[in-house]
């Protein structure tokens, strides 16, 4: 058995329930693979899955595609490279309590949002605004970030970014209503996210074998498909407890499913969707045109 280490972007939830099948049910193991899942709870998000990545702590990192943009252009590059996406469309989206009256981007001028911190967020939620007809006068705050979703729910903050898969699905659950704006409908062409990132130089070294990594991690997503319960069962298993008391695990999955992808394209990125996305990180001066040369994905471990 061969031991690889998978990063967590963050505590486990749907978005992670094929690693899980796929761990739970073998599909690793009879491929020779021993998958380790390193929990961000576990250091309190003290490290990065980027930065676990770039220190050798895990082979594979669970992160937006923005983190490859930036370890391959930070002062002490990392070759990093997306292998894998779970997800086809963006579930995220920017939300704030439907009692607030924030029905548009436009009203948060003068408001606050709390920020993970995460490359371009400040300036893609300021965007979003300017697009609504906003100034982007957002007063931006940095919560500790496993806490940030409580601070929209206490009223700590007015917005933050969720994922409606998962946050949006513990709203509904306690009947919270939310309003939630998704970046599309502004003109912000986002990116892929999650995506699973790895090295260039690891991948050229250990290509079969991540091939069969990833090959293993779509069956596991393909079986979430058509097995419901099952898929509950092991999510529960994994999830913190609060999750587990606060969240709706069968809704989350019916929710995520139709956008895992089929046996077509599950775990496959499009080259299209990607330049769109930078091209306009350059159109807003986030970004040198240097990243548009660069190779920050392939679907190549899929053949």
């Amino acid at each position: 058995m061969t031991t690889l280490r998978l990063a967590l972007d963050w505590t486990p939830n749907v978005n992670h329930i094929g690693f899980f099948i796929a761990k739970e049910l073998g599909f690793y193991n009879e491929k020779g693979i021993d998958l380790e899942i390193l929990n961000p709870i576990n250091d309190h998000y003290a490290m990065t899955p980027g930065k676990k990545l770039e220190l050798g702590v895990a082979d594979f990192a669970i992160a937006p595609f923005e983190t490859v943009i930036s370890l391959n252009n930070k002062a002490n590059q990392v070759q990093a490279i997306a292998i894998y996406v779970i997800l086809q469309k963006d579930l995220s989206c920017i939300a704030t309590l439907k009692s607030s009256n924030i029905s548009s981007p436009k009203l948060l001028d003068g408001k606050s949002y709390a920020s993970y911190k995460a490359r371009y967020e400040d300036c893609i939620v300021k965007e979003m605004i300017k697009n609504d007809g906003g100034e982007a006068n957002l007063n931006i705050i940095y919560p500790e970030k496993l806490g940030i979703w409580s601070t929209l729910l206490t009223g700590k903050a007015d917005s933050t970014w969720i994922f409606d898969n998962w946050e949006g699905i513990e709203a509904s659950s306690k009947g919270i209503e939310l309003n939630k704006f998704e970046l599309a409908d502004f003109n912000i062409p986002y990116g892929y996210s999650p995506i699973v990132l790895t090295t260039k130089e690891n991948m050229a070294k250990n290509k079969t074998l991540y091939s069969t990594f990833v090959k293993a991690t779509q069956k596991g997503f393909l079986y979430a498909k058509i097995h419901l319960a099952e898929s509950v069962a092991i999510l529960k298993r994994y999830a913190t407890e609060y999750d587990v008391n606060n969240i709706d695990l069968e809704k989350s999955i019916l929710f995520s499913i139709p956008y895992f992808g089929d046996e077509f394209n599950c775990g496959i990125m499009e080259k299209e969707r990607v330049t769109n996305f930078l091209n306009w990180l350059v159109s807003k001066g986030l970004e040198d045109k240097v990243i548009l040369n660069q190779k920050l994905f392939t679907n190549e471990l899929f053949e």
